[in-house]
């Protein structure tokens, strides 16, 4: 018998679940910062170790919302290959395609994606403002997608 070995099967035969524990921590995580930014004292050092844990905290939890999506996009029958040279904006059309996402959270996406992009270049008060500006709304969306996540492909829904 030719049984195919599992390196040549699908990537969507061998993915049980897609495992959102480290998500929801750097949700968690993030929204901790964000509240102890709030109480900190305004312009106090403290203020500013929590504005840095916030930007720090931003970035992981969009590059781990990211790796999530591809994944869940090959489970989807995506290209594995292909997905890691896509850009991350054609990442979050796709995602919109299989409800992941909806048109009007795909466009905020955008805007939280230029903005991470940012980091990478500023780290300065105006880019700090604009991004704690963000911060409810990216919240809100990250949740909500984590929730869409494991409604779809978590491990109560295989």
């Amino acid at each position: 018998m030719n049984e195919p070995c599992l390196g040549h099967l699908p990537e969507t035969t061998i993915m049980r679940y897609l495992n959102l524990d480290h998500l929801r921590r750097c949700i968690a995580t993030l929204q901790s910062s964000l509240s102890f930014y709030q109480r900190a004292d305004p312009d106090s050092i403290e203020q500013e170790v929590f504005r840095n844990a916030i930007v720090k905290g931003y970035e992981l939890t969009q590059e781990t919302t990211f790796k999530l999506l591809k994944k869940a996009l090959k489970a989807f029958g995506h290209g594995g290959r292909k997905l890691e040279s896509t850009p991350i904006k054609d990442i979050l059309r796709l995602a919109a395609l299989h409800d992941l996402l909806t048109l009007d959270e795909v466009e905020r996406w955008f805007r939280y994606r230029d903005n991470r992009n940012d980091t990478a270049h500023d780290y300065g008060e105006a880019f700090a403002r604009e991004t704690l500006t963000l911060m409810p709304g990216f919240l809100e969306d990250v949740a909500r997608l984590a929730d869409r996540l494991q409604d779809k492909l978590g491990e109560d829904a295989v």
